[in-house]
């Protein structure tokens, strides 16, 4: 699948068990499709006005970490629709996304998160935190997609990361790519425990990897 012609569905979309949150504005077919296919309520929204939200966004299922530009008005209109926890992390770095990988049972953030940023996560995801790099970068929520019932890795992620990821998320991990070949995984799929969306340019052999990976 595209989202706005692009195949990097991920930096547009954010699904956990129970929700799936698209941009104000997409195409009510694609929604539809999206929410039929992970098995779950959609909600449209915006975090400071931009449709990029898996960018913006960390969530499990306790949980949703927004990026502190997020607006109150957004902040209340998730918590109002999903009952969950939602909070802005406050953190110089924007794109909470890209540096956060979670599911219900834990999180791998990103090693240039402060102390204090970690108890926040801590706190709002009910998990528990593990700081890391994989594959040498920082963008750990680029660099890993995780649910309740698997997670794949950036290719080039260490025996000790890979290793370090699963027992912090406590499922399986396995590396894999994304559209013909892009290793920051998370920029195009977005996955829950029942099942997954890719975008468009991913092969055949890819998607085998992902159902392996992904439990599904």
């Amino acid at each position: 699948m595209d989202v706005y012609r692009s195949s990097n569905i991920g930096i547009f979309l954010k699904a956990n068990d129970g929700h799936l949150l698209v941009p104000n504005g997409m195409a009510d077919t694609k929604v539809l499709k999206l929410s039929e296919y992970l098995g779950v309520r959609p909600l449209r929204t915006s975090i400071a006005g931009s449709r990029l939200i898996g960018s913006l966004v960390a969530m499990n299922g306790s949980g949703i970490l927004v990026s502190r530009l997020a607006e109150d008005s957004e902040i209340t209109d998730l918590r109002d629709a999903t009952g969950l926890t939602v909070e802005k992390l406050s953190s110089r770095y924007t794109a909470v996304g890209n540096l956060i990988a979670a599911n219900d049972r834990g999180a791998l953030v990103s090693k240039i998160f402060p102390r204090r940023a970690l108890d926040t996560i801590r706190r709002v995801l009910d998990v528990t935190v593990v700081s890391t790099t994989v594959a040498s970068y920082v963008q750990v929520g680029s660099m890993v997609t995780a649910t309740n019932s698997g997670a794949i890795i950036h290719p080039s992620a260490s025996d000790e990361e890979t290793a370090l990821a699963g027992e912090a998320l406590g499922v399986g991990v396995e590396p894999a790519t994304i559209n013909r070949g892009v290793p920051m995984v998370s920029s195009g799929l977005v996955a829950n425990s029942q099942n997954a969306v890719v975008g468009s340019s991913t092969t055949g052999p890819e998607l085998v990897m992902l159902t392996k990976a992904l439990g599904i």
